[in-house]
This record gives structure tokens, sequence and C-alpha cells, in this order.
């Protein structure tokens, strides 16, 4: 693969992307659209996929961006430190990507755009500065998570069940927190705390799917693969807490994502679109052996 081409892939953090699209599948099972009469346009749904991936895409895109001093000292792998990429046509490119996730969620309905641009500027405060900060960073991030499920929600035009934003917004802080240790290790108090996190998370899917559906079958097998998937890497990074052993936790949590998302979409439609979720995570460990997820 040319070196150029893979050096752009790899700013937009590809394994990452499917986890995107889970989001906004995830949404439109809250949405109502596996289980209702509604009519929708497949363009519709596919608009808001690529829009998440574009808006996703952009925003580690630009991350890099404006952490190139950072990276030239602690990753200067990377493509933007390494002269894979200049810096000036990287911030063009994630900044193109944000313009066309925005105009992607626009097709859709107006409630959407609005939300693809609130996300954007999400986007842009985590990049530019919320990062630097202990807990405006990772509740800023999980909340960037939070408006991608709601992006998934709006497909009709009007917002329900969202009592379930919170569940993104709490997980992927958790994550954020314990990525703080990746590049040094030590952070055995974030990954702690990150457990108690995980923990409200399993908690908040089982009640909210309690007294909304009065049912546990369909996602309680999905529940337990997400649980497993994201706990024992967590244990393991605090018994032996390396860097390698945290940046395997942080992206068990990433790729987790995709479970989460399939234990919301099975509860709202049927066992089946939660196991065709589940058929994205393939995909992302794969593409996760060939370009960096975190």
């Amino acid at each position: 693969m040319n070196a150029t081409v893979k050096g752009y892939l790899q700013l937009c953090r590809l394994p990452n992307l499917p986890t995107a699209a889970a989001d906004i599948i995830a949404g439109i099972a809250l949405a109502g659209i596996f289980v209702s009469n509604y009519s929708i346009n497949i363009h519709e749904p596919v608009l808001l996929i690529f829009s998440s991936v574009f808006l996703y895409a952009g925003g580690v895109v630009l991350n890099d961006v404006f952490d190139a001093k950072l990276d030239a000292v602690e990753r200067p792998e990377r493509p933007i430190p390494s002269g894979v990429i200049p810096l000036k046509k990287a911030a063009v490119f994630g900044a193109v990507l944000l313009f066309f996730g925005i105009m992607a969620a626009l097709s859709v309905n107006s409630l959407s755009g609005l939300i693809s641009f609130v996300l954007a500027g999400s986007i842009l405060a985590y990049d530019a500065f919320s990062k630097k900060h202990n807990i405006i960073g990772p509740l800023n991030m999980g909340i960037c998570r939070g408006l991608n499920l709601l992006l998934g929600i709006s497909i009709l035009g009007t917002l329900m069940h969202l009592e379930y934003l919170i569940i993104p917004i709490i997980f992927i802080a958790a994550i954020t927190l314990v990525s703080r240790g990746e590049v040094h290790g030590s952070n055995k108090k974030n990954i702690v705390f990150a457990g108690l996190l995980y923990t409200i998370v399993l908690f908040l899917v089982m009640y909210f799917h309690i007294i909304n559906l009065k049912s546990m079958g369909k996602y309680l097998p999905f529940l337990i693969i997400f649980a497993i998937m994201v706990l024992f890497p967590l244990v393991k990074a605090y018994l032996n807490n390396t860097p390698k052993n945290i940046k395997g936790a942080v992206i068990s949590g990433v790729l987790g994502i995709i479970v989460l998302d399939a234990t919301i979409a099975a509860a709202y439609s049927n066992w089946q679109t939660g196991v065709l979720l589940l058929l994205l995570l393939p995909l992302s460990i794969f593409l996760s052996k060939i370009f960096a997820v975190t």
C-alpha cells in the first residue's frame, strides 16, 4: 500500500470507524424503525452512517493535528510527526471530513443536521483544549459519543429514549480515563475508577431495558459478551500496569462499543440485528492488526 494512502487511513483510525456506524444502527433501533411501520428511504440510514463515520474520522484526524508537537516526542512514528502527511494537508483533510459529515446529516432532516453540527463542535472542543483536562476531557469525549447515538435516534426527525445517552457518555469517559496511562503506564487509580464506571454502564443497560421492555431475553447474551470483553483486559491492566496492557484495555473498550450497541439494537429490534452488528467486530479487529486503534 502506498505510504501516503496508508498515512491518511491511519489518521482516520480505520479500525474505529465501524464503532461509529454501530452507534447509528443502535440509535435507529431506539427510534423504533425495526419494530414499527415507519416508512423511510434506505438512503436515510446510509447517509446517517456516512455522516457518523465522516465526523468520527474528521475528529481523530484533527486530534492528531492538534497533537502534532506532542506526538513528535511521544509517538514519532505517527503520520504527521514522521512526515508522511504534512500538517497543513492533514488539517484540511480533517476539516473536509467534518464538513461532509454535517452535509450528509442535513440531507436526512434538519434535526439530524443540527445534531451533527453540535457533534462537530464538541469534537473540535475536545481536540483543541478539553482533552488536556482530567475531568472535562473524558466527559467531552463521552458527550461526543452520546451525540453520535442521538444522531441515529434522530432519523425520523424526533427524539426518544434519551435516557440511553448517558450510557455511551459514561462508557467513553471511562475508556478515556484508562487511555491516560497508555504512554507511560502507572494509572491504577484511573483503572479502578473506570471499572466502577463500566459497572454502572452494565447496570444502566439492564435497568433501562427492563423498565422500557420488561424483558431480558433478547439482549442478555450480548451484554454478557460485552462485560467479558471490556472487564477482563481492564483487570489485566490493573494487575500488570504496563503501557502494553493499558493499551490492550483501551482497544478492547473501543471495539467493545460495537457489542454495547448490539446489546441495545437487539433489545429494540431482534437478536438477528444484534448478530449483524457483531459482524462489525471481526472487521474492526482485522483492521486493528494493520492500523492503530489509539
